[in-house]
């Protein structure tokens, strides 16, 4: 017998008062930034100001990473946050990775470089400063699991060393570092083969950190304390993983807009394409697992906080980079050497011992992620000068 009782009915004040309170709220104010993506779309059509176009297509990553943010939570409730951490670097680094890619492909190869050291350096103090700060306003202190966190810090440290190789090589033999107001510099042929071989070693040791943390040594970075408080109502993984891809597929267009604007931007609003190469491009490319990071610590959940902050960071290191050293060799005018300017060079080195000092205690306080932010702060203005 078929059932014709009718659902309850909700007051329609009622509905517009939840929606309202939702979207003015934590979770769901990115979405009010919707409206940027069509609008960045209209103005690439019809040929619209560089700097408004950039600023329209940099805001419209916004609301897609709050999807990919509420999306990830959902997926680490269920596997845990070194799982859920893992899946959400990958897709977070989606819109680094396809940023890069576009400007690869235009030949803006310090830009790429610029947005690689950037990502390092806003995952281990502007995300994880911001992450500390606001989890400890309420709280004495918080902690995490040190062991995990080391490991990740490590990674980040062993990967950095390789990637200065190349620079310290052009120091010794080859013609100096690049100028950080640089667009495309000619290298010499070894430093281009040296930053290969470079790229295919950290990509193989990305390949075993991944099996480190899924398979041999799963539970330490799966610690079964933050695998509980799952929401009244939980999203399944299917549609998790659908609107993941459905916001890497809109970042993908805001991306190859954002990145045929960034010439002109430089030049009509007086910014270097390397300030905007690693602040501007680097945050905004890693802005999915910006609001996560910062968004969990909020709730206590410092495993994965720390698990999406300093492992996206060892993952742009060991990961994304390196798969760009390769691309290059097929997608632009030349490869891509792995030769950093003093200016990044000097940050990532400042930013790995840091990240290694703080992770090691296991537990932070809101002061700590202050100071963190405050040296952010610092090495940005150097840049804006540089």
């Amino acid at each position: 017998m078929l059932d014709t009782q009718e659902p309850p009915v909700v007051p329609t004040g009622e509905r517009r008062r939840g929606l309202a309170g939702f979207l003015f709220s934590g979770e769901g104010w990115p979405y009010l930034l919707l409206p940027f993506i069509p609008i960045a779309l209209a103005l690439e059509f019809a040929g619209g100001g560089p700097a408004l176009i950039f600023a329209t297509s940099t805001i419209g990553v916004i609301p897609t990473a709050a999807l990919m943010g509420r999306a990830t939570e959902e997926l680490a409730d269920r596997a845990g946050p070194g799982i859920g951490g893992l899946l959400n670097v990958t897709f977070g680094n989606l819109p680094e990775l396809l940023i890069a890619f576009f400007a690869l492909r235009e030949g803006l190869h310090e830009v790429v470089k610029a947005s690689i050291i950037g990502s390092v350096l806003g995952n281990v103090l502007l995300v994880l400063g911001g992450a500390m700060l606001v989890g400890g306003l309420r709280r004495e202190r918080q902690s995490f699991n040190r062991r995990a966190a080391r490991s990740q810090a490590t990674m980040l440290i062993l990967a950095s060393a390789a990637l200065v190789m190349p620079a310290v090589w052009e120091l010794v033999e080859g013609g100096g570092l690049p100028p950080p107001g640089a667009e495309l510099v000619n290298f010499e042929t070894p430093v281009e083969e040296l930053s290969l071989i470079v790229a295919i070693v950290l990509l193989l040791a990305y390949a075993a950190g991944l099996w480190f943390s899924l398979i041999s040594h799963r539970d330490l970075f799966n610690p079964p304390s933050e695998m509980e408080d799952v929401g009244t109502e939980p999203w399944s993984i299917r549609r998790s993983v659908i609107v993941l891809a459905i916001a890497g597929i809109a970042v993908g267009a805001m991306s190859e807009i954002l990145v045929g604007s960034i010439a002109e931007t430089a030049e009509s609003v007086g910014l270097t394409e390397f300030f905007i190469g690693a602040v501007i491009v680097a945050i905004v490319g890693n802005a999915a697992e910006h609001w996560v990071a910062v968004y969990v610590a909020a709730k206590d959940k410092m495993d994965l906080s720390i698990n999406i902050a300093v492992g996206s960071a060892a993952q742009v290191a060991l990961f994304v980079g390196p798969l760009l050293v390769v691309i290059s060799f097929f997608v632009g005018p030349q490869p891509l050497p792995l030769v950093f300017n003093g200016f990044e060079l000097g940050a990532i080195l400042l930013a790995v011992i840091i990240a290694s000092h703080i992770t090691g205690q296991g537990e932070s306080t809101w002061f700590e992620g202050l100071m963190l932010l405050a040296v952010y702060v610092v090495l940005a203005a150097g840049f804006l000068f540089a």
